[in-house]
C-alpha cells in the first residue's frame, strides 16, 4: 500500500505536467527558459515555495528545532518580509527591464565581466553546494523511509547511491527536457500536496501527544517544554537574537530576490500584476511554514527525547510513528516531489545561465535560440550527472546541514547582493567598483568563516553579523569608487515592454498586513 500510494501521487504530477506544458514553445528562450512568460500567481507561488522546501530544510530545521525549539522559526518567517521586499522593490525593475537572468542586469548596469563573473558564482554555488545537498538529505530521506537497506538487501551506502541517482534522473528529465514551466506546474501540484502533508505531522503528532486532543497536545507540549517557546536565541543558539537584524534580513533578501533558482519564477509572471500576486501569496503561506518545518522537531522531542542522538533523524523518525501506514506512501510521495522541486529549479536555473550568460556571449555569439537551449541542456546533463556523483560522499559533512549550507552560501551571496542593491539604487558607480566588491565579498568572507572562525572558535562573531559587517563595508567601498571615479553618464533603466509593468493596486496593504502578522508573532512569543 505505502508502494503504491507513493507511485499513484507521483505518477499523477507527471502525467498532468506533461498535458499542461506540451503546447508551450521550448525550442525558444523564452519558452524554455521562463515557461513563455506565462506564469500566473497561484503557478509562481507554488513553484517559490517548494522551491525553497525540500528535505534539507524539512529535515534539518525540524532537527535544529528538536535541539533548540522554536527560535528557528526566523528562518521561515523572516521570509515572508523577504518577499514583501522582493515584490515592492525588485521584481518592478526586473520586469520592466525583460530579463531572462539576474545577472544581464548586471551586465547592463555595469559591464560584460560583471555578469560572467556572477553567473560563474552562481554555478559554483549550485554545482558544489546547494544540487549534491539537495540530492544528498533526498536520498537520505527516502532510503530511510522505504527501508531501502532491508528491502533491497543492501548497504546503506549503496542505498544512498540508489536513492540519489533514482531522484537525480527523475529531476533532470523535469528539468532539462521539460523547461521551466513543466517544473513550475509540478512543483504547484506537489506544493499542494506538501501543504496537506506537512500539516498531517504535527497533527498527528498534537493528537499522540494529547491523547487524541489537540488543543490537550498543544497545552502538554508548551507546560513541559516551554523552553522550547521562546523565540529569542541567545549568544550560544544558532540564531542569536540580534542577528534577526543585520546578516539574516540580508540572507533573506538575496534568496527570495536575487537567487536565479527562485527569482526565475517571479521572472516568468504573465505581468506585474500577477508577479507581486504570486509573492505576496506565497509569503503569507509562508508565515505557516513553523507548522512543518519547525513545531514538529518540538513534538519529536517530547516524543523520543533520549532516544535521538542525531536530531536530523527527529522528522523521520516522527513521521513513521505517528502517521497511519497507508498515507506514509503519500507522505514520502509529497517528500519526493519536494526533492526533485529543489533539485531540478536550480538544475534549470543553472542551465539558462549557462545558456544566456555564458554559452551565447563567451562560445558561440552567433547562436540563435534553438542552438542556445539546446547547448543549455547538454551542460544540464554533464552537470546533473556531476551532482549525483559528488551527493552520496556528502556523508561525513558537519552536522546541521542546512546551518551548514546558509553560511558557506555567503561566500556568494553577499557579494551579490550587494552590487545589485548599489546598481538599483545608484546612477554613477562604475563597473570596476562592482567586480572589486565582488572579489572583496568572497575573499575577505572566505578568510573569515574558513580560517579567522576556526582559530577563534566561541570568541568569533556569528556567520551571520559577518555578512552584515562585509555587506556593510562593500557597499561602502563601491559607493566611494563611484564617488572618485564616477561613470560618465548615469545609468538609465529602459522599458523592454516584455510584459505590463502596471503595479497591483494591492500590493502596499497586503505587504504591511504580512509585515505586522510577522512582527507580532515575534511580540506575542516574546
Amino acid at each position: 500500500m505505502t508502494i503504491l500510494s507513493f507511485l499513484a501521487f507521483t505518477l499523477l504530477v507527471a502525467v498532468i505536467s506533461y498535458i499542461t506544458t506540451r503546447k508551450t514553445d521550448e525550442k525558444s528562450a523564452d519558452g524554455y527558459f521562463l515557461g513563455g512568460r506565462s506564469l500566473t500567481a497561484v503557478v509562481i507561488a507554488g513553484s517559490l515555495l517548494l522551491t525553497n522546501l525540500s528535505t534539507e530544510q524539512i529535515v534539518g530545521l525540524n532537527g535544529q528545532s528538536f535541539t533548540e525549539g522554536i527560535l528557528v522559526m526566523a528562518w521561515e518567517t523572516l521570509a515572508a518580509i523577504a518577499m514583501v521586499v522582493t515584490a515592492m522593490f525588485l521584481l518592478p525593475r526586473y520586469l520592466k527591464g525583460g530579463i531572462t537572468t539576474v545577472p544581464t542586469f548586471l551586465e547592463r548596469r555595469y559591464d560584460k565581466a560583471t555578469k560572467a563573473i556572477t553567473s560563474g558564482l552562481f554555478l559554483s554555488g549550485y554545482m558544489v553546494v546547494l544540487l549534491p545537498i539537495v540530492l544528498y538529505s533526498g536520498g537520505l530521506a527516502i532510503s530511510t523511509m522505504f527501508d531501502v537497506p532491508e528491502k533491497l538487501g543492501v548497504s546503506d551506502t549503496m542505498a544512498l547511491w540508489i536513492c540519489v541517482w533514482g531522484i537525480g534522473i527523475v529531476g533532470s528529465i523535469y528539468a532539462i527536457f521539460g523547461g521551466l514551466k513543466a517544473v513550475a506546474v509540478s512543483d504547484t501540484l506537489n506544493a499542494v500536496g506538501l501543504l496537506i502533508g506537512g500539516l498531517m505531522i504535527p497533527v498527528f503528532g498534537l493528537w499522540v501527544v494529547g491523547d487524541g486532543s489537540l488543543v490537550d497536545g498543544i497545552t502538554e507540549l508548551t507546560s513541559k517544554l516551554p523552553e522550547k517557546f521562546v523565540i529569542a536565541g541567545d549568544s550560544e543558539s544558532s540564531i542569536p537574537f540580534g542577528t534577526i537584524f543585520t546578516g539574516m534580513m540580508l540572507v533573506q533578501l538575496f534568496y527570495w530576490g536575487t537567487n536565479q533558482a527562485i527569482i526565475q519564477r517571479a521572472l516568468a509572471a504573465k505581468n506585474l500584476k500577477e508577479g507581486q500576486k504570486g509573492l505576496m501569496l506565497a509569503a503569507g503561506i509562508k508565515i505557516l511554514g513553523p507548522l512543518i518545518v519547525v513545531l514538529p522537531g518540538i513534538i519529536a522531542f517530547y516524543l523520543f527525547e533520549g532516544q535521538i542522538t542525531n536530531p536530523d533523524e527527529a522528522y523521520p523518525m516522527l513521521v513513521k510513528e505517528v502517521l497511519p501506514g497507508y498515507l506514509v506512501g503519500f507522505f514520502a510521495a509529497v517528500l519526493f516531489g519536494a526533492i526533485l522541486s529543489s533539485f531540478n529549479s536550480a538544475l534549470n536555473s543553472s542551465v539558462t545561465l549557462f545558456g544566456v550568460d555564458i554559452y551565447k556571449e563567451y562560445i558561440n555569439k552567433e547562436a540563435v535560440e534553438r542552438t542556445i537551449v539546446k547547448k543549455g541542456k547538454l551542460f544540464g546533463i554533464v552537470l546533473a550527472i556531476a551532482s549525483m556523483t559528488i551527493a552520496p560522499f556528502i556523508a561525513n559533512a558537519p552536522d546541521g546541514l542546512f546551518g551548514y549550507l546558509q553560511e558557506v552560501n555567503g561566500c556568494y551571496s553577499i557579494p551579490i547582493l550587494t552590487i545589485i542593491i548599489v546598481g538599483y539604487l545608484t546612477k554613477r558607480v562604475p563597473a570596476i567598483a562592482a567586480k572589486i566588491a565582488i572579489i572583496s565579498g568572497v575573499v575577505l568572507y572566505s578568510i573569515s568563516q574558513f580560517l579567522l572562525a576556526p582559530y577563534f572558535g566561541d570568541d568569533y562573531p556569528h556567520f551571520l553579523h559577518v555578512m552584515a559587517i562585509l555587506f556593510v563595508f562593500n557597499v561602502l567601498l563601491m559607493l566611494g569608487i563611484g564617488k572618485l571615479y564616477p561613470r560618465e553618464s548615469d545609468y538609465v533603466q529602459k522599458y523592454t515592454r516584455q510584459v505590463d509593468i502596471t503595479a497591483w493596486k494591492y500590493v502596499k496593504p497586503v505587504g504591511l498586513i504580512i509585515v505586522i502578522v510577522v512582527i507580532s508573532t515575534y511580540i506575542y512569543f516574546q
